[in-house]
C-alpha cells in the first residue's frame, strides 16, 4: 500500500501533465480521486493549465461531488504514474473508475 505522500506526489504529476496539454486549455473542472485502501479522497481543480488546491480528506467527509471523479487503490495510482499500469486496460478491467459528465468524458478521451 502506497503512502498518502506518494499518492499526492503521483496525482500532482499525472494531473499536472494532463492539465498542461493543449486540449485542456480553458478547462476549469473540480476533480476528486478516491483512494479505496487509504479511505481518503484527494480533491482539487484543473484550471488555467495547472492543478490547483489539491488536498486530502477522509472519505465521506464532504458531500460535494466533483465534476471528474476517479476511484482506485493507492498502489494502482502509483503504478499509473510510474508507467507500470496503462489507463485504458486498468479502466476496462475495473481497477480504475472514471466518472464524469458526457462532455467531460469526451474531452478527457482526447487527453488520456
Amino acid at each position: 500500500m502506497a503512502t498518502m505522500e506518494q499518492c499526492m506526489t503521483a496525482l500532482e504529476g499525472i494531473l499536472g501533465d494532463l492539465a498542461a496539454k493543449p486540449a485542456a486549455r480553458g478547462l476549469d473542472r473540480s476533480l476528486s480521486c478516491r483512494l479505496t485502501d487509504l479511505a481518503q479522497v484527494v480533491r482539487g481543480r484543473l484550471a488555467r493549465g495547472a492543478v490547483r488546491e489539491l488536498r486530502a480528506e477522509p472519505e465521506g467527509q464532504s458531500l460535494e461531488k466533483a465534476d471528474i471523479r476517479l476511484t482506485m487503490t493507492s498502489d494502482d495510482l502509483v503504478a499509473l504514474t510510474e508507467g507500470r499500469l496503462s489507463f485504458g486496460p486498468a479502466w476496462a478491467s475495473g481497477r480504475v473508475k472514471l466518472e464524469a459528465g458526457l462532455r467531460d468524458m469526451l474531452r478527457l478521451r482526447t487527453l488520456l
